[in-house]
């Protein structure tokens, strides 16, 4: 199929998955509770996007209860740190940060496998497994050079693209949207992605942005300075938001004769716009003036956790009527 629909991984929180978090925390539910909840939770977003017509979905990362927090729990040799800041304007400060306090691992693996397994089960659509790379989930760590951390994160998140292979995924995402918001070490990203990705038997995906906790950016909207050199990562396609930027840059892979695959944003999760089917189409025909349509897909700048629920599904049902009427010419 050309013009293939995705998403780019979490999926938008009911109201009730919501107020159950507030009760986990106070210890009501018991791990067999938590379990259940979470496998509710997934099939609901695995529903959402296959009612919708998209063609390659995730569990809508719904077991994680965060994109990369929750993954922190996984790991040995951490100590949590005080919030910085609680109150007023959300921003990253906010978010849970975490001390390396011993030797970092992960001896029961990061959860991901068990996801897809799980997706894998129920799912009629395509698939595809999300997992965070090093060097963004080194963000919430202190204690040493980021980088430095990343490479020390690299063989976790490698054994867990192993393990996901393993269980036959054929179509992993690994995500380092952080590169984009500090463009200006994009040579050790490459080489610590290269690291991370080689080898590994599947179609490799990943997604760059600018960071979309409380939909609010933390880095310059733009893609430029990573380019050329983003094109030598070991990823078959690179998934970049274009929506909320009016298409900003969207000749970029003609410029710079890119041979990837391109999942491009036609869809902005950080507005309460609902595109019109026809909109998005017209956004999918513009970057077909420089993308090969056999090389392109559409899907929504970023994950939907940040957006409100009956929004992110009309957008959903208006991207996939938006890539047909594009398909039809």
């Amino acid at each position: 199929m050309l013009l293939p629909t995705t998403v780019v991984g979490s999926h938008c929180w009911p109201g009730w998955y919501c107020q159950a978090q507030e009760v986990i925390a106070q210890g009501l539910y018991g791990p067999a509770d938590v379990a259940e909840l979470r496998r509710d939770a997934v099939t609901l977003a695995v529903e959402d996007q296959q009612r919708a017509g998209i063609d390659i979905i995730t569990d809508g990362e719904m077991g994680r209860l965060d994109f990369n927090l929750g993954f922190y729990g996984a790991f040995t040799g951490l100590r949590a740190l005080p919030v910085e800041r609680r109150l007023g304007a959300p921003a990253h400060d906010q978010r849970p940060r975490y001390e390396i306090a011993g030797e970092l691992g992960a001896p029961k693996g990061l959860g991901v496998v068990e996801e897809f397994v799980f997706l894998k089960s129920i799912a009629r659509a395509r698939v595809k497994a999300t997992v965070p790379g090093p060097f963004t989930l080194s963000g919430r760590l202190a204690g040493a050079d980021r980088l430095e951390i990343a490479w020390r994160l690299v063989p976790i998140v490698r054994r867990e693209l192993e393990r996901l292979v393993e269980a036959g995924c054929e179509h992993i995402q690994l995500d380092e949207p952080s590169f984009a918001c500090y463009p200006s070490g994009v040579g050790d990203y490459v080489e610590l992605f290269n690291a991370t990705a080689a080898g590994i038997r599947a179609t490799i995906s990943t997604h760059l942005c600018f960071g979309n906790y409380k939909a609010r950016a933390v880095g310059a909207r733009r893609y430029r300075p990573l380019f050329p050199k983003i094109l030598e990562i070991r990823a078959d396609e690179l998934i970049l938001e274009f929506a909320s930027r009016e298409m900003a840059e969207a000749d970029l892979w003609k410029e710079f004769a890119a041979t990837k695959r391109l999942a491009a944003g036609v869809v902005d999760v950080k507005s309460s716009y609902i595109e019109p089917p026809e909109e998005i189409a017209r956004r999918a025909r513009l970057l077909l003036e420089f993308v090969p349509a056999e090389k392109l897909s559409l899907c929504p700048d970023c994950g939907l956790s940040q957006t409100a629920r009956h929004i992110a599904l009309a957008k959903l049902r208006n991207l996939a009527e938006g890539a047909r009427i594009a398909r039809a010419g």
